[in-house]
Protein backbone atom coordinates (compact mmCIF):
# COMPACT_ATOMS: atom_id res chain seq x y z
CA UNK A 1 0.00 0.00 0.00
CA UNK A 2 1.49 3.40 -0.99
CA UNK A 3 2.30 5.84 1.81
CA UNK A 4 -0.31 8.55 2.48
CA UNK A 5 -0.03 11.89 0.77
CA UNK A 6 1.78 14.60 2.71
CA UNK A 7 1.39 18.19 1.49
CA UNK A 8 4.55 20.22 1.05
CA UNK A 9 5.13 23.34 3.20
CA UNK A 10 4.18 25.48 0.21
CA UNK A 11 0.88 23.64 -0.21
CA UNK A 12 0.23 23.77 3.56
CA UNK A 13 0.72 27.56 3.51
CA UNK A 14 -1.68 27.79 0.58
CA UNK A 15 -4.30 25.82 2.49
CA UNK A 16 -3.80 28.06 5.53
CA UNK A 17 -4.10 31.18 3.34
CA UNK A 18 -7.38 29.96 1.88
CA UNK A 19 -8.74 29.11 5.33
CA UNK A 20 -7.67 32.46 6.76
CA UNK A 21 -9.30 34.33 3.88
CA UNK A 22 -12.54 32.39 4.39
CA UNK A 23 -12.47 33.04 8.15
CA UNK A 24 -11.80 36.71 7.58
CA UNK A 25 -14.70 36.93 5.19
CA UNK A 26 -17.04 35.41 7.79
CA UNK A 27 -15.77 37.76 10.49
CA UNK A 28 -15.89 40.88 8.34
CA UNK A 29 -18.03 40.45 5.22
CA UNK A 30 -17.30 44.00 4.10
CA UNK A 31 -13.65 43.03 3.63
CA UNK A 32 -14.52 40.61 0.83
CA UNK A 33 -12.31 42.40 -1.75
CA UNK A 34 -9.27 41.75 0.44
CA UNK A 35 -10.21 38.10 0.98
CA UNK A 36 -10.86 37.60 -2.71
CA UNK A 37 -7.57 39.29 -3.56
CA UNK A 38 -5.64 37.07 -1.15
CA UNK A 39 -7.19 33.93 -2.62
CA UNK A 40 -6.52 35.11 -6.17
CA UNK A 41 -2.89 35.89 -5.34
CA UNK A 42 -2.42 32.49 -3.77
CA UNK A 43 -4.01 30.77 -6.76
CA UNK A 44 -1.64 32.68 -9.00
CA UNK A 45 1.33 31.35 -7.03
CA UNK A 46 0.01 27.78 -7.30
CA UNK A 47 -0.47 28.14 -11.06
CA UNK A 48 3.01 29.60 -11.44
CA UNK A 49 4.49 26.66 -9.52
CA UNK A 50 2.71 24.23 -11.84
CA UNK A 51 4.43 25.86 -14.81
CA UNK A 52 7.86 24.96 -13.39
CA UNK A 53 8.43 21.30 -14.35
CA UNK A 54 11.42 20.80 -12.02
CA UNK A 55 10.03 22.44 -8.88
CA UNK A 56 9.32 20.53 -5.68
CA UNK A 57 6.95 23.20 -4.34
CA UNK A 58 3.90 21.08 -5.19
CA UNK A 59 5.36 17.72 -4.21
CA UNK A 60 8.33 15.34 -4.56
CA UNK A 61 9.93 15.52 -7.99
CA UNK A 62 12.88 13.53 -9.32
CA UNK A 63 14.93 15.96 -11.40
CA UNK A 64 18.35 14.41 -10.70
CA UNK A 65 19.56 10.97 -9.76
CA UNK A 66 20.50 10.39 -6.11
CA UNK A 67 24.04 10.97 -4.91
CA UNK A 68 24.85 7.25 -4.89
CA UNK A 69 23.98 6.94 -8.58
CA UNK A 70 25.99 10.06 -9.41
CA UNK A 71 28.97 8.61 -7.52
CA UNK A 72 28.76 5.56 -9.80
CA UNK A 73 28.94 7.85 -12.83
CA UNK A 74 25.35 7.18 -13.89
CA UNK A 75 23.03 9.40 -15.89
CA UNK A 76 19.45 8.68 -16.96
CA UNK A 77 18.20 8.89 -20.53
CA UNK A 78 14.44 9.45 -20.61
CA UNK A 79 12.54 9.30 -23.88
CA UNK A 80 8.99 10.62 -24.14
CA UNK A 81 5.84 10.44 -26.27
CA UNK A 82 6.22 6.96 -27.76
CA UNK A 83 6.09 4.29 -28.73
CA UNK A 84 6.43 5.43 -32.35
CA UNK A 85 6.67 2.63 -34.94
CA UNK A 86 8.83 4.75 -37.27
CA UNK A 87 11.30 6.05 -34.69
CA UNK A 88 11.39 3.86 -31.58
CA UNK A 89 12.90 0.76 -33.28
CA UNK A 90 15.84 2.86 -34.52
CA UNK A 91 16.28 4.40 -31.07
CA UNK A 92 16.43 0.89 -29.60
CA UNK A 93 19.07 -0.13 -32.14
CA UNK A 94 21.19 2.92 -31.34
CA UNK A 95 20.95 2.23 -27.60
CA UNK A 96 21.89 -1.42 -28.17
CA UNK A 97 24.93 -0.40 -30.20
CA UNK A 98 26.19 1.68 -27.26
CA UNK A 99 25.15 -0.76 -24.54
CA UNK A 100 22.99 1.99 -23.04
CA UNK A 101 19.72 1.74 -21.12
CA UNK A 102 16.86 4.23 -21.06
CA UNK A 103 13.45 4.91 -19.54
CA UNK A 104 10.67 5.30 -22.11
CA UNK A 105 7.74 7.41 -20.90
CA UNK A 106 5.00 5.94 -23.06
CA UNK A 107 1.52 7.25 -23.81
CA UNK A 108 -1.20 4.74 -22.97
CA UNK A 109 -3.19 5.14 -26.18
CA UNK A 110 -0.01 4.80 -28.28
CA UNK A 111 0.94 1.68 -26.36
CA UNK A 112 -2.43 0.10 -27.15
CA UNK A 113 -1.80 0.76 -30.84
CA UNK A 114 1.72 -0.70 -30.71
CA UNK A 115 1.85 -3.23 -27.83
CA UNK A 116 4.58 -5.33 -29.45
CA UNK A 117 6.84 -2.29 -29.55
CA UNK A 118 6.33 -1.69 -25.82
CA UNK A 119 7.24 -5.31 -25.15
CA UNK A 120 10.33 -4.90 -27.35
CA UNK A 121 11.46 -1.94 -25.24
CA UNK A 122 11.35 -4.10 -22.13
CA UNK A 123 12.86 -7.13 -23.86
CA UNK A 124 15.92 -5.05 -24.70
CA UNK A 125 16.49 -4.17 -21.07
CA UNK A 126 14.83 -0.76 -20.87
CA UNK A 127 11.93 0.37 -18.71
CA UNK A 128 8.51 1.67 -19.72
CA UNK A 129 7.12 4.45 -17.55
CA UNK A 130 3.80 6.34 -17.45
CA UNK A 131 3.26 9.44 -19.60
CA UNK A 132 -0.51 9.50 -19.24
CA UNK A 133 -3.17 7.93 -21.39
CA UNK A 134 -4.28 10.85 -23.53
CA UNK A 135 -1.17 13.09 -23.50
CA UNK A 136 -3.60 16.00 -23.40
CA UNK A 137 -1.99 19.43 -23.65
CA UNK A 138 -4.54 20.68 -21.11
CA UNK A 139 -3.53 18.01 -18.58
CA UNK A 140 -2.45 20.67 -16.06
CA UNK A 141 -6.03 21.96 -16.03
CA UNK A 142 -7.57 18.53 -15.28
CA UNK A 143 -9.57 17.92 -12.12
CA UNK A 144 -8.18 15.41 -9.63
CA UNK A 145 -10.68 12.79 -10.80
CA UNK A 146 -9.82 13.27 -14.47
CA UNK A 147 -6.10 13.15 -13.71
CA UNK A 148 -6.54 9.92 -11.76
CA UNK A 149 -8.62 8.35 -14.54
CA UNK A 150 -6.09 9.30 -17.22
CA UNK A 151 -3.01 8.15 -15.30
CA UNK A 152 -4.63 4.95 -14.04
CA UNK A 153 -5.73 4.01 -17.57
CA UNK A 154 -2.15 4.31 -18.83
CA UNK A 155 -0.85 2.46 -15.76
CA UNK A 156 -3.20 -0.48 -16.41
CA UNK A 157 -2.36 -0.56 -20.11
CA UNK A 158 1.41 -0.46 -19.65
CA UNK A 159 1.39 -2.99 -16.82
CA UNK A 160 -0.71 -5.42 -18.84
CA UNK A 161 1.40 -5.09 -21.98
CA UNK A 162 4.85 -5.24 -20.38
CA UNK A 163 4.13 -7.31 -17.28
CA UNK A 164 5.59 -4.58 -15.06
CA UNK A 165 3.78 -1.63 -13.51
CA UNK A 166 5.54 1.70 -14.11
CA UNK A 167 7.09 3.40 -11.08
CA UNK A 168 7.34 6.90 -12.50
CA UNK A 169 4.96 9.40 -14.07
CA UNK A 170 5.68 12.46 -16.17
CA UNK A 171 2.86 14.81 -17.22
CA UNK A 172 2.58 16.37 -20.64
CA UNK A 173 5.42 18.93 -20.97
CA UNK A 174 6.02 18.47 -17.24
CA UNK A 175 3.15 20.86 -16.41
CA UNK A 176 0.80 20.13 -13.52
CA UNK A 177 -1.39 21.57 -10.80
CA UNK A 178 -1.52 21.03 -7.00
CA UNK A 179 -4.00 18.18 -7.40
CA UNK A 180 -1.47 15.88 -9.07
CA UNK A 181 0.66 15.01 -6.05
CA UNK A 182 -2.13 13.39 -3.99
CA UNK A 183 -3.27 11.50 -7.10
CA UNK A 184 0.22 10.08 -7.63
CA UNK A 185 0.43 9.17 -3.94
CA UNK A 186 -2.78 7.15 -4.20
CA UNK A 187 -1.54 5.40 -7.35
CA UNK A 188 1.91 4.68 -5.88
CA UNK A 189 3.77 6.64 -8.58
CA UNK A 190 6.70 9.05 -8.38
CA UNK A 191 6.86 12.27 -10.38
CA UNK A 192 9.94 12.46 -12.59
CA UNK A 193 11.16 15.49 -14.51
CA UNK A 194 14.67 16.11 -15.86
CA UNK A 195 17.92 17.99 -15.38
CA UNK A 196 17.78 19.45 -18.88
CA UNK A 197 15.77 19.15 -22.05
CA UNK A 198 16.59 20.36 -25.58
CA UNK A 199 13.03 21.12 -26.79
CA UNK A 200 13.54 18.53 -29.51
CA UNK A 201 9.85 18.46 -30.39
CA UNK A 202 10.25 21.99 -31.77
CA UNK A 203 13.92 22.28 -32.74
CA UNK A 204 15.17 20.15 -35.61
CA UNK A 205 18.75 21.42 -35.60
CA UNK A 206 20.85 18.47 -34.29
CA UNK A 207 23.72 20.70 -33.16
CA UNK A 208 21.47 22.87 -31.00
CA UNK A 209 19.73 19.84 -29.49
CA UNK A 210 23.05 18.14 -28.77
CA UNK A 211 24.62 21.24 -27.19
CA UNK A 212 21.64 21.75 -24.90
CA UNK A 213 21.96 18.20 -23.64
CA UNK A 214 25.71 18.18 -23.01
CA UNK A 215 26.14 21.70 -21.63
CA UNK A 216 27.55 21.25 -18.11
CA UNK A 217 26.93 17.50 -18.44
CA UNK A 218 27.53 15.70 -15.16
CA UNK A 219 26.91 12.42 -13.40
CA UNK A 220 23.42 12.27 -11.95
CA UNK A 221 21.82 14.17 -14.81
CA UNK A 222 18.45 13.17 -16.22
CA UNK A 223 18.27 13.96 -19.93
CA UNK A 224 15.04 14.25 -21.92
CA UNK A 225 14.52 13.35 -25.58
CA UNK A 226 11.46 12.40 -27.66
CA UNK A 227 10.88 9.42 -29.94
CA UNK A 228 7.26 10.46 -30.45
CA UNK A 229 6.52 13.96 -31.80
CA UNK A 230 10.22 14.45 -32.62
CA UNK A 231 11.07 17.47 -34.73
CA UNK A 232 12.59 16.77 -38.13
CA UNK A 233 16.09 17.77 -39.20
CA UNK A 234 16.53 19.74 -42.44
CA UNK A 235 17.09 16.35 -44.10
CA UNK A 236 13.74 15.10 -42.76
CA UNK A 237 15.18 12.74 -40.14
CA UNK A 238 13.72 12.65 -36.61
CA UNK A 239 16.18 14.76 -34.65
CA UNK A 240 16.61 12.16 -31.88
CA UNK A 241 18.11 9.74 -34.42
CA UNK A 242 20.61 12.36 -35.56
CA UNK A 243 21.59 13.32 -32.00
CA UNK A 244 21.52 10.10 -29.98
CA UNK A 245 24.64 8.36 -31.42
CA UNK A 246 26.76 11.47 -30.82
CA UNK A 247 25.28 11.92 -27.35
CA UNK A 248 26.00 8.30 -26.41
CA UNK A 249 29.58 8.67 -27.66
CA UNK A 250 30.02 11.80 -25.52
CA UNK A 251 28.69 9.96 -22.48
CA UNK A 252 31.17 7.16 -23.07
CA UNK A 253 34.02 9.65 -23.41
CA UNK A 254 33.05 11.17 -20.06
CA UNK A 255 32.76 7.68 -18.54
CA UNK A 256 29.08 8.23 -17.80
CA UNK A 257 26.79 5.21 -17.85
CA UNK A 258 23.21 5.61 -19.14
CA UNK A 259 20.81 3.71 -16.87
CA UNK A 260 17.08 3.51 -16.25
CA UNK A 261 15.47 5.61 -13.54
CA UNK A 262 14.30 2.46 -11.77
CA UNK A 263 17.82 1.05 -11.52
CA UNK A 264 19.28 4.34 -10.23
CA UNK A 265 16.62 4.95 -7.59
CA UNK A 266 16.23 2.34 -4.83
Amino acid sequence: MPPPWKPTPFVKLSLVAHAAAAAGLLAAPAAWPWALGAIAANQGLLIAAGLLPRTTLLGPNVSRLPAAAAARGEIALTIDDGPDPEVTPHVLDQLDAAGAKASFFCIGRAARRHPALCREIVARGHHVENHGDSHAWCFAAFSARRMATDIAAAQATLAEITGRAPRFFRPTAGLRNPLLDPVLARLGLQLASWTRRPYDTRIGNPQIVYQRLVKQLAAGDILLLHDGNAAATPAGEPVILAVLPRLLQTLAEHRLTPVTLASALP
